[in-house]
């Protein structure tokens, strides 16, 4: 069950920028428990307050090209349960596929801060992956499939809308909703993408996602 006041640790080195996303945080219920600048404090962090959340930033010092992300890697292999979300400016895909990979693809998200244009659909995100969601914007999952184009050519326009919903975690009726079609249209799309990507049917909608992602991820190989 989803925590009522999640314990939320937060990774991100410019200083506006992170005290915006605590204050945006605790106004939603969310319980930050410690807001870090770089990765070393990511780890220390959680080690030290066993956070539900970890949130961080792709790009951290001292480097500031994928410290935070390879942290997110690592905090992931010593507790697969850790709930874990990406925020970052651009898609760095190697450790982008090593973090969908772990824990069963599952409490995971991967969002672009220039993308993020709604608060309550942001949040709505974190709470989908503590619940134990697949989040990932549709621009990341556009740059894993670039090394896959044969099979993705036989989509159409709408089944490729459909996709990235899909791989963001989103419900057959939640589909239909944002794509101004019936449940009944969505599912037939479903079943198409699925059967032309030679994936597994499932009516569970985290099962979905991790098959997509797990097709997704043969790209960054």
């Amino acid at each position: 069950m989803p925590v009522e006041s999640p314990r939320v640790v937060i990774a991100e080195d410019a200083v506006l920028l992170r005290e915006g996303l605590v204050g945006l945080l605790e106004r939603f219920g969310f319980q930050v428990v410690a807001a870090v600048g770089d990765a070393a404090g990511l780890r220390d962090a959680v080690g030290a307050y066993r956070p539900d959340l970890a949130l961080t930033d792709v790009r951290m010092p001292p480097g500031f090209t994928d410290e935070g992300l390879r942290m997110a890697v690592r905090l992931r292999a010593a507790d697969p349960d850790l709930a874990v979300v990406a925020l970052s400016q651009y898609v760095e895909q190697r450790y982008a596929a090593e973090l969908l990979d772990s824990g069963d693809g599952r409490r995971i998200g991967y969002l672009l801060k220039d993308r993020v244009v709604d608060v309550a659909e942001f949040v709505d995100a974190l709470r989908r992956v503590l619940a134990g969601g697949t989040v990932v914007d549709p621009e990341v999952v556009r740059q894993l499939v670039r090394r896959r184009r044969d099979p993705l050519e036989q989509l159409s326009q709408r089944e490729r809308e459909v996709l990235e919903l899909i791989a963001e975690g989103w419900s057959n009726s939640a589909i239909a909703a944002r794509l101004v079609l019936s449940e009944g249209a969505v599912g037939k799309h479903i079943g198409n993408i699925l059967t032309k990507l030679d994936l597994p049917a499932s009516d569970d909608t985290n099962r979905r996602v991790r098959a997509v992602l797990a097709y997704l991820r043969g790209s960054a190989g």
